[in-house]
């Protein structure tokens, strides 16, 4: 694979445009890598944008312009040369549950024109918050959000979206955000199956299962290269949607009741602005916020899993701008919230995409077919869409991962479970934010008691580790205290208590140093416990030091009176606290033992 396009640096055109700086070295070579990958992703978008649309609840065609004018955005603004953005499942699942939410002046549901003008106000929205934290640079915001909350919000979004989409697979009347919600529609009877319908949904499903799990291996056998037979896989949808168009339009479905994409307008999409008169905006805050993060830790993650491969490097501010402006786009022209898409972009980074450009070209590719196959799209039965979705969503469950997780970390495991069983009962937003808050209080439960140990010195070595766990040498007039975590207003008092409860047990001590390797950061809280420590221990005839206070927390504990009070002394390491206050530091090479130093033998 030749050397993808070098980024220039350095001008003020190219920090704010990406595409400024690689577009200098475009050559012919890549060139023909983003048209052949474009074609490839064109193919496969076309189906899965009028699914994604209908699984928002909206007409079909609102994927297909959620495909053109926010691709375009994105390879202006975009620093990922492999991301392939445009409708996702979890954001159209997401969209159309914040639709639901809504209803119009009388509590009636909205109409159809109406849930429209609330999507396209949803994505304006969601692209303003995410060029804002763009702005402010608040791209490192994404790593609260633990990793198994967004595993157990991907797996249950997964088997929500494949439920919902057993109505239009088989022809049940099926309703609702949530599984208690589905199983009371199916409960309350309404159509029962439709056959023609369940004979296309399930010989399509089937068809593109096989066609996942072997078509590869048996066009290589054929004599097919790899890489040829992997990308023909990654087209079976559109071949999905020419048969059984054909054949609804041959043996007339239609008319026999089978649900049907129906017209598509064709052409462009008209550009204006949403309106935040006819909506009640305000009630769209939240799931515009929450869209944003979810679709950008999405996005992120596939797009920095791709670029290492390459060895490139992602900008998360930059993204939350790219993904922001994109989104914008999607408001102002008809479509609906997008993202990066996960098949899409490894399809795309498997055609060897060059650049950003890859995205504009696959608009032009959904643009001349919004123009030339909306009549065929009519005939398109939605049985078909429900299979692609079915069979694209199955990535998303990881039920393994609980187990994993579970085994790692019974904390993280419980997180993970909540947010799953939350969003199946409820709905995905109310999942995804108690995910958080459950996340946030663990991490805050874990911090305010942090862990510390007791450390004496490995015999012959300048290393300390837990009496508990090793044997090591240790002074009954000194007391070596390591905490392992950074110290703020949670744990401030959970670490006067362990220092008090130790002075306690320990009436010979004379010294106590706290050895700081692992604290990044003192905040006025904590500084003010260690003040308060610092007195207690002088009270009682016991000096307080400290080493191993790395540079920035020193410099910020150079402007309290902390230094210039403290009973003791600040060591640059533990070992030069040992040497100067334990009994016979100076002769700490010899045996600890023959100089009456006691030793702790090690329980694990």
């Amino acid at each position: 694979m030749s050397e993808p396009v070098r980024e220039a640096k350095g001008t003020p055109l190219a920090r704010w445009l990406p595409l400024a700086g690689w577009l200098a070295h475009y050559d012919r070579h890549s060139l023909g890598r983003d048209l052949l990958a474009s074609v490839i992703v064109s193919v496969m978008l076309v189906p899965q944008a009028l699914a994604y649309a209908l699984l928002a609840g909206l007409p079909a065609q609102v994927g297909l312009y959620a495909s053109m004018l926010p691709l375009v955005l994105y390879a202006l603004f975009g620093t990922s040369s492999t991301l392939a953005v445009g409708p996702v499942a979890i954001i159209s699942l997401m969209t159309a549950s914040a639709i639901a939410g809504m209803s119009g002046a009388d509590g009636a549901a909205l109409s159809t024109p109406k849930m429209l003008a609330a999507a396209l106000l949803l994505a304006f929205l969601s692209g303003a918050m995410l060029i804002a934290m763009g702005l402010l640079r608040l791209g490192v915001l994404v790593n609260f959000i633990s990793h198994p909350v967004i595993s157990g919000f991907m797996t249950a979004s997964g088997i929500l979206i494949i439920a919902s989409q057993l109505g239009p697979l088989t022809g049940l009347s099926l309703s609702g955000g949530n599984l208690i919600a589905m199983g009371e529609s199916l409960s309350a009877g309404g159509q029962g199956l439709h056959w023609p319908t369940l004979v296309i949904g399930v010989g399509c499903l089937a068809g593109l299962i096989l066609a996942r799990r072997h078509l590869k291996h048996g066009l290589m056998a054929l004599g097919m290269r790899a890489s040829a037979a992997g990308m023909l896989c990654k087209t079976t949808p559109i071949l999905a949607v020419i048969l059984t168009s054909l054949l609804t339009w041959g043996l007339q479905f239609g008319a026999q009741g089978m649900a049907l994409v129906g017209s598509v307008p064709g052409g462009l999409p008209t550009l204006s602005l949403p309106s935040f008169v006819s909506n009640d905006w305000s009630g769209l805050l939240l799931s515009a916020l929450l869209i944003s993060v979810v679709g950008f830790v999405e996005s992120l993650a596939l797009a920095q899993t791709l670029a290492a491969r390459r060895r490139q490097r992602i900008d998360p501010d930059k993204e939350l701008i790219a993904l922001g402006v994109s989104n914008m786009g999607a408001g102002i022209s008809g479509g609906m919230p997008i993202s990066g898409g996960l098949s899409r972009s490894v399809v795309n980074f498997d055609a060897g995409a060059a650049t950003p450009l890859a995205g504009a070209f696959t608009a032009i590719g959904i643009l001349l077919a919004s123009l030339w196959l909306t009549d065929w799209l009519a005939w398109l039965p939605r049985a078909t869409l429900a299979a692609i979705i079915i069979v694209a969503t199955t990535s998303l469950i990881d039920l393994a991962a609980i187990k994993r997780t579970f085994r790692y970390s019974k904390g993280d495991g419980a997180a993970l479970m909540v947010t799953l069983i939350i969003t199946l009962a409820h709905g995905v937003e109310s999942g995804i934010i108690v995910g958080i808050v459950v996340s946030l209080g663990l991490y805050l439960k874990r911090t305010s008691q942090p862990h510390s140990a007791l450390v004496g010195r490995v015999p012959g070595s300048e290393h300390f580790r837990n009496v508990e766990r090793h044997e090591v040498e240790t002074d009954p007039e000194l007391a070596i205290l390591r905490i392992d975590e950074s110290l703020y207003f949670a744990n401030a008092r959970y670490l006067e208590d362990t220092v008090l409860a130790l002075m306690a047990e320990r009436p010979s001590l004379k010294h106590l140093v706290l050895a700081c390797q692992a604290v990044n950061l003192i905040d006025a809280s904590a500084l003010e416990s260690l003040e308060v420590i610092n007195e207690r221990l002088s009270a009682a005839g016991v000096q307080l030091h400290l080493s191993e206070v790395k540079g920035p927390v020193m410099d910020r504990l150079k402007c309290s009176e902390l230094p210039a009070n403290l009973g003791g002394d600040i060591y640059l390491s533990t070992f030069d606290a040992w040497q100067a206050l334990s009994i016979h530091g100076s002769h700490c090479d010899q045996s600890c033992a023959r100089d009456g130093i006691s030793q702790t033998t090690a329980v694990g």
